[in-house]
């Protein structure tokens, strides 16, 4: 069992109401193999909901207080993404996951490059929120592209 980006698997939860389905996780998921959670939603946003980017650093920042995940309004949204982050950690480890595929640069769930906080699409080296919260309890974190690449 493998957690994954609910957008991922057809379910529209991205910030805009889309999702990013692919057939290779439709496939994974119609054979039970995977997780599906939305962290954004678990941690009490709507969908849709205006763009987030953490600024001041990346995912682990967040989790310290050092850095904020907010809105194209500069609204700060930072304990949703956290309680988002909690939430997806706990099914994760009940479901006894030690594998998770995500969403790529999004603020939640990207692994290894996030947009920068500016809203320009410049890409920082970082993780999203849950992507540094389940790395930190031992889970195995892929971005899709990663995934893809591996599988395909």
């Amino acid at each position: 069992m493998k957690l994954i980006s609910a957008c991922l698997c057809g379910i529209n939860c991205k910030y805009n109401g889309a999702n990013n389905s692919h057939p290779c996780f439709l496939e994974l998921l119609q054979q039970g193999e995977l997780l599906p959670v939305c962290p954004e939603q678990l941690g009490g946003l709507p969908t849709p909901r205006l763009a987030c980017e953490i600024l001041g650093g990346s995912g682990a920042e967040v989790i310290q207080g050092q850095a904020q995940v907010i809105n194209k309004a500069g609204k700060d949204l930072s304990a949703f993404f956290i309680k988002g982050a909690q939430v997806s950690l706990q099914q994760a480890q009940q479901a006894g996951v030690s594998e998770a595929i995500l969403q790529s640069r999004s603020p939640s769930c990207g692994c290894g490059k996030i947009y920068d906080g500016t809203f320009t699409g410049k890409l920082i080296t970082g993780d999203g929120v849950t992507a540094a919260l389940l790395k930190m309890n031992g889970i195995k974190v892929w971005n899709d592209e990663d995934y893809k690449e591996r599988v395909i």
